[in-house]
């Protein structure tokens, strides 16, 4: 049975981002969620055509149930071809695309899909960070009037990550702050650097970029990789380790700085404006698989795995 569940962002933030939650565990199913909701974005005034972004097998069902001015208009795109990097990715990938297609004050409707046969669901570490990004795309897009609607099949997407996305989304009756999810993310231990990792006096790129192709990243990859974590150091940097082996190479930083605020690097930096610190996150986490982030007494651990 389908169940449909939505609300606006939580009051005392701004804007009228609509993000509801949708789980069905058939194509009859899906096709009595996704219709309507599509025939609700066509008919609202100042939008564009409304959007779903789903499996290609959703797609195909979609375009042969719709018709007339519904089947022309109505956008698709394969979430295979949306959601091609990391959490962090698809937000910048969302924020692009409001920017430039989206009606005023972001209006659009959005019915989304991640690919939790692929990437997504690929491990629970991989599913966490999505997580992360649905309960933190309530405050990310908290400006914005966009309507989005997360399609979950229960065919894809286990119990866990359905019961764990109800927390993510307003009006589901298990909604939880934002803020709250993501410290209970970053609340799970970080496992112990290896004994045998590399130390350096300081994140220097050349140093970083000659470990890296050493340990078998290609040298575009290497570049990056440093690139990715000179952006994240905050200084003061205590100390640098890293270890690994090619694509999974990983960089520690400490700092004697805590970097305290949680949508750190996930807010792209004004273009206009020298980065801030901790802005530099921003790079680093559309690089980086995993950027973790672990504040303590003495400053903080900024963690980053390449892949």
């Amino acid at each position: 049975m389908t169940t449909t569940e939505h609300g606006t962002t939580p009051p005392g933030l701004p804007g009228s981002f609509d993000h509801r939650m949708a789980v069905h565990g058939s194509d009859e199913e899906f096709l009595a969620t996704a219709v309507p909701f599509l025939a609700e974005g066509l008919a609202a005034p100042e939008e564009p055509p409304p959007v779903a972004i789903a499996a290609p097998a959703k797609l195909e069902l979609l375009r042969a149930a719709l018709t007339g001015d519904a089947a022309r208009r109505v956008v698709t795109i394969a979430h295979t071809d949306w959601y091609t990097g990391s959490a962090a990715n698809a937000i910048a990938r969302a924020a692009g695309h409001l920017a430039a297609h989206a009606g005023p004050r972001g209006a659009v409707h959005l019915l989304m899909e991640p690919d939790w046969s692929g990437r997504a669901g690929r491990s629970a570490r991989e599913s966490a960070e999505w997580i992360r990004y649905e309960a933190l795309a309530n405050l990310l897009f908290a400006p914005y009037a966009t309507t989005a609607l997360c399609v979950y099949d229960t065919r894809t997407a286990g119990p866990a990550v359905i019961a764990a996305a109800r927390r993510a989304h307003p009006g589901t009756g298990a909604y939880a702050d934002p803020l709250l999810v993501a410290a209970e993310l970053d609340a799970v231990p970080l496992p112990p650097p290896p004994r045998d990792a590399h130390r350096l006096p300081a994140p220097e790129p050349g140093a970083v970029r000659g470990w890296a192709l050493a340990r078998g990243l290609a040298p575009a990859e290497a570049e990056l990789f440093a690139t990715a974590v000179a952006e994240a150091a905050v200084d003061p940097v205590t100390d640098v380790l890293l270890w690994g082996e090619a694509p999974s190479c990983v960089c520690e930083l400490r700092t004697a700085r805590r970097v305290a605020d949680p949508l750190a690097g996930f807010v792209p930096p004004p273009a206009a404006t020298a980065p801030a610190p901790g802005q530099g996150l921003w790079f680093a986490r559309q690089v980086c698989a995993y950027v973790d982030v672990r504040d303590d007494a003495a400053g903080a651990r900024v963690r980053l795995q390449y892949a």
